[in-house]
């Protein structure tokens, strides 16, 4: 559950088609979330939120989410808490390990060598060419 302290939203006038609506109705939010100010995540995961995102965050250090989907303010609100709640998911997954695919250097010169032998071993089991 995140802290309320670390929540601020506030609406503005939203850009784009929309008419009249848009010139007199404030329904793009834009969502603050002060990650100094939270206490329920981990260290480890406000760095991944930061290194992850880091074109949300603005010079204070809050991550900020807007959303302008919709006519309506409420549903825009809705929208940027489920954009604010996916970043979070994401960031709550520790990153996997990366595992070695390509071979050594000195495997690979093995590889070869053998591969060479064995070629050199059939080669020499053919009869003469006429």
């Amino acid at each position: 559950m995140l802290t309320p302290a670390a929540l601020s939203w506030r609406a503005v006038h939203s850009s784009g088609p929309g008419g009249q609506n848009v010139n007199k109705v404030a329904t793009k939010v834009e969502l603050r979330f002060d990650l100094r100010e939270e206490l329920g995540l981990s260290e480890a995961v406000k760095a991944r939120l930061r290194t992850s995102n880091p074109h949300r965050f603005d010079r204070e250090g809050a991550l900020v989410i807007t959303s302008q989907a919709t006519r309506s303010q409420s549903a825009n609100l809705e929208d940027a808490r489920n954009k604010l709640a996916a970043l979070i998911r994401l960031a709550l997954q520790a990153p996997k390990q990366r595992r070695a695919t390509r071979r050594t250097s000195g495997s690979e010169r093995r590889r070869l060598l053998e591969k060479k032998q064995r070629s050199e071993t059939k080669r020499l089991r053919r009869g003469p060419s006429e």
